[in-house]
């Protein structure tokens, strides 16, 4: 019996807006980095995302050790684009009410 070697690429996929994700599942890479760098296992990832199997979380896995220093560089620039987003949005909410404010809002408890 022959085992026949397959290259096979890494089951990535870039979405409209420019987000890696795991191919054919909403599941962000960072997320799978975060979760590798926090020291969990393939196993353990796939158990995070049921749309994730362990081969699969073991293909990202080995895509993100392979490519550390792009995929790091991606993570780190996403990091930026969505502490950037945050700042926007917080700067356009209307400023949270003080506690007194809520008190006074309180209808009296004889109604």
């Amino acid at each position: 019996m022959t085992l026949t070697l397959i290259a096979e690429p890494p089951p990535l996929a870039m979405d409209d807006q420019g987000s890696v994700r795991v191919a054919g599942t909403r599941v962000l890479l960072e997320l799978i980095v975060r979760d590798q760098r926090r020291g969990l296992s393939p196993e353990q990832i796939a158990e995070r995302y049921e749309t994730i199997d362990v081969p699969t979380a073991y293909a990202v896995v080995a895509y993100y050790l392979k490519h550390k220093s792009e995929v790091d560089a991606y993570v780190a620039r996403r990091e930026i684009e969505a502490e950037d987003l945050r700042r926007k949005i917080e700067a356009n909410l209307p400023p949270a009410p003080t506690k007194q404010e809520l008190l006074s809002r309180r209808k009296p408890s004889g109604d």
